[in-house]
């Protein structure tokens, strides 16, 4: 015979899992570091330099 099992304990810990699951994949979906941050910054203000650059002054 198999131990007996408590079903709030392991609801519970599924639910954590999913939790972490969740958390884990917006870390990858969302998650930069600050250095990724600051050179698309940069890569966005060289476009709208050379963008602002082009322009006619007619």
């Amino acid at each position: 015979m198999g131990k007996p099992v408590n079903l709030n304990r392991y609801r519970k810990t599924q639910a954590r899992a999913e939790d972490k699951a969740r958390a884990d994949q917006n870390a990858v979906k969302f998650g930069r570091s600050k250095l990724e941050k600051s050179l698309d910054e940069a890569h966005a203000a060289k476009a709208k330099r050379d963008l602002d650059g082009h322009k006619s002054d007619e």
